[in-house]
């Protein structure tokens, strides 16, 4: 470019008018010349890169490729023609002298400035110098974002997420890059700007805090495998229920069944607790445990008629006959009489109604009876008698869970009835109404 400024300097002088601004129109004219190369360089070089590694992609079978091209990395290298451009070019109204400027005369300087502008190559150096950090930033950005994508398409990202140490080592890169572009501006030894750092590290550590907990809790979760990518947690003290969307450095975002988005700190994962259901989800089932109250004064030995009734049942039928006729022979060798309810053996509605439940639940479909199995009696309170079911759904889809668990539920209210059993509940209005309709139509002595 030097000859050219020179040809533009020769020229413009000749025409009188122009003498006098003569040097600054060739300075400008060239500078001109070089962005427009340097742009027709840029957009050839990109269409060109762009072209051939999309075609390559599209004929190859794996997806990598793909991935790089669609996070522009190969784009992003296509700035190096025009910052090479301009580097090669900024030179081009420095005088050509074979020793330092400083050790020519004032005369000699002197007479140089009317042609040239020393200040001028310095100038686009330094501004090449920045471009080629920046060219450097965004194309490592985007390479570590598309390895972060080619990873996640690999078996071990569900179980072992990197967000979090790209994260961290996009701030290392953008840190240096900082001092780097610093130092180019300073024109002083970045190694002198990074040991004048140490002073800072207090202020370091304070600004950048979260993301130090962050890096030391992501280490630890990915290590102890405690939480990862579709999980789903529960974190009460920060009001999240429902699936974990993303893992970044500082944020866990989880996704509640509410379909609202709750942020925690990633650090908090290690220093508070949570509840992972993924034990649960890769188990056999899911726990349906779930107590009705039976009013106790509804609790009562069966009698002939209730015995009766309860054979008719297909259910319990057998475990009642047998069930009755082990009874008789035990009274019988003990010679207790049908009508010693106290020394004897009988049975109870609420034993046969607890057997029944468990048969119903035996040959449920959807219960499994692999896994934990019981029908229970809970401590006794004010409010009754618990009888709680204890056992595992193979279906562990929420929806789906829920409504096998209602029919469940739906089918014992309706039939606890039929054993002579009440469900307790605290009294309520229509409850005093009958009791005062009651009274009222009493005789009155």
């Amino acid at each position: 470019m030097r000859p050219l400024y020179k040809f533009f300097l020769e020229n413009i002088r000749e025409i009188d008018q122009f003498t006098s601004v003569a040097k600054p129109v060739s300075a400008l004219s060239v500078l001109i010349i070089i962005v427009l190369l340097a742009w027709i360089g840029h957009f050839l070089t990109r269409y060109v890169i762009v072209r051939i590694f999309s075609r390559i992609a599209r004929r190859t079978k794996t997806t990598w490729d793909d991935i790089l091209v669609n996070r522009k990395v190969f784009r992003n290298l296509a700035h190096l023609v025009p910052a090479l451009i301009i580097y090669y070019s900024a030179d081009f109204a420095y005088p050509e002298i074979h020793q330092n400027i400083n050790e020519l005369s004032d005369t000699a300087i002197s007479m140089l400035s009317r042609d040239y502008y020393f200040s001028l190559s310095g100038f686009l150096n330094t501004i090449a110098k920045i471009y080629f950090i920046f060219i450097f930033i965004f194309s490592l950005n985007s390479f570590l974002n598309a390895t972060l994508d080619i990873y996640n398409t690999t078996s071990f990202a569900k179980n072992r997420p990197i967000k979090g140490y790209i994260q961290l080592f996009k701030i290392l890169i953008f840190s240096l890059s900082g001092i780097l572009i610093v130092s180019i501006l300073l024109d002083r030894d970045p190694t002198v700007l990074i040991a004048g750092l140490g002073a800072m590290g207090a202020v370091l550590l304070l600004i950048f805090k979260d993301s130090i907990l962050g890096f030391v809790a992501s280490i630890q979760l990915s290590g102890n495998n405690m939480v990862k990518m579709g999980d789903w947690i529960e974190m009460r003290s920060h009001g999240a229920d429902g699936t974990v969307i993303d893992i970044t450095l500082n944020t866990v975002k989880v996704q509640n069944w509410d379909r609202t988005i709750s942020t925690i700190p990633t650090y908090a994962m290690v220093s508070d607790s949570f509840i992972n259901w993924k034990g649960m989800e890769e188990s056999g089932g899911r726990r349906i445990k779930r107590a009705v109250n039976i009013d106790m004064n509804s609790i009562k030995l069966c009698d002939t008629a209730l015995l009766n009734k309860l054979e008719k049942f297909l259910l319990i039928r057998d475990y009642v006959k047998e069930k009755e006729k082990e009874i008789r022979e035990y009274n019988q060798k003990r010679n207790i009489s049908e009508d010693d309810i106290v020394s004897g053996r009988k049975q109870t509605n609420i034993g046969i109604f607890r057997k029944y439940l468990e048969m119903y639940l035996h040959q449920h479909p959807m219960i499994n009876n692999d896994m934990t199995f019981l029908v229970r009696h809970l401590h006794p309170t004010e409010k009754g008698l618990p009888l709680e079911i204890y056992v595992f759904c193979k279906d562990k889809a929420w929806a789906r869970y829920e409504s096998i668990q209602a029919d469940i539920f739906d089918h014992i209210l309706a039939v606890i009835s039929e054993f002579d059993l009440r469900i307790f509940q605290e009294p309520t209005g229509s409850d005093f109404s009958r009791a005062f309709l009651a009274n009222k139509t009493q005789p009155v002595n």
